[in-house]
C-alpha cells in the first residue's frame, strides 16, 4: 500500500540523499566490513549537507530481531546512523527483501522512520515515488509468493521459536546461498520492454504523474527517462561501483561514492 508522506522543503543548501543495497554480511567478513567502512565514510561525507537520507533496502543481507537478540556486528554503521539522527538528520529506511524482519530495533534504538512499502513525498514541488522495488510490476511470481510467506506473522513467530544461536545461523547458511553472497552481481539490463519496474512505473504514470521514481533491488544502475519527462532512477548496489542519487531542489542527479 502506498504511503504519502508530508511535504519537504529543503533549507537553503541543503539535500536529499538515496543509497541502497549495501548487502551488509556477504560474502564475508572482511568483504563486508569494507562495504560497511565505506558506508559510514560516505554518509559522513554528506552530514553536512544532508537534510534527509532515504536508504532504500537491502542494506543487510539478513536482519532478523529477536524480543532482546539482533544480528551482531554492523556496529559502525548502526552508530553512524544514530549519531546523524541525534544531530537532526531525518533517516528514512525501506526494509528490502533481505532484511524485511525488523520489528523496532532500529527505529526505537536509531530513530529512523522505517516503511515496509512505497511512498510517494513531494519536495520542492517535484514529487517522488521511493521504494525497494521487489515485487513490483508483473512477473517474479514465485519471489511474491515466497514473500508473502516471510511477511507472515505466523512465519514470523515461527521462526521467533528457534534459539538465536540456531536461528541465526541457519538464516546466516541461507544468506550465504543468495546471488549477491556469490560476489559482484552482473545483472543484464532487459530493455525497457521487459524490465518489470520500468513497466510498472508506466502502469502507475497512467493514473498519476511523478517527476521521479527511485528503486533499488534491480542491481543495476539506471537513469531512464519516461513520458513526460518523469525519470525512473535504479540506484545499483555497492558492489562493485558504489554510487548514490541526491536532489538539490531542483534535479536528481547519480553520483559514485568518492
Amino acid at each position: 500500500m502506498l504511503q504519502t508522506l508530508t511535504d519537504i522543503n529543503l533549507l537553503p543548501g541543503k539535500k536529499l540523499y538515496f543509497a541502497s543495497d549495501f548487502h551488509l554480511g556477504v560474502p564475508n567478513k572482511a568483504q563486508s566490513l569494507h562495504r560497511e567502512k565505506k558506508s559510514v565514510q560516505w554518509l559522513t561525507d554528506i552530514e553536512k549537507d544532508a537534510q534527509h537520507i532515504f536508504l532504500v533496502g537491502d542494506i543487510f543481507d539478513f536482519w532478523f530481531e529477536y524480543k532482546t537478540v539482533v544480528p551482531r556486528g554492523y556496529t559502525r554503521l548502526l552508530g553512524k546512523i544514530a549519531s546523524l539522527v541525534d544531530n537532526g538528520v531525518h533517516i528514512h529506511y525501506f526494509t528490502g527483501n533481505h532484511d524485511m524482519w525488523t520489528f523496532g530495533y532500529l527505529e526505537e534504538e536509531l530513530g529512523v522512520k522505517l516503511y515496509r512499502n512505497p511512498i510517494e513525498i513531494k519536495v520542492n514541488n517535484k514529487s517522488f515515488y521511493i521504494g525497494h522495488g521487489d515485487g513490483l510490476g508483473p512477473g517474479d511470481n514465485g519471489y511474491k509468493f515466497i514473500k508473502k510467506v516471510f511477511a507472515s506473522p505466523l512465519s514470523q513467530w515461527l521462526f521467533a521459536r528457534l534459539h538465536p544461536n540456531f536461528g541465526i545461523g541457519l538464516a546466516n547458511f541461507w544468506s550465504g546461498k543468495s546471488r549477491a553472497a556469490n560476489g559482484p552481481i552482473d545483472e543484464v539490463f532487459l530493455g525497457e520492454d521487459k524490465e518489470w519496474l520500468i513497466i510498472y512505473c508506466k502502469e502507475v504514470l497512467q493514473k498519476k504523474h511523478y517527476d521521479y521514481f527511485v528503486f533499488g533491488h534491480r542491481h543495476l544502475l539506471l537513469d531512464i527517462t519516461l513520458q513526460n519527462n518523469s525519470r525512473y532512477i535504479n540506484l545499483g548496489d555497492w558492489f562493485k561501483k558504489p554510487h548514490y542519487a541526491f536532489f538539490d531542489g531542483v534535479s536528481l542527479q547519480l553520483k559514485a561514492v568518492d
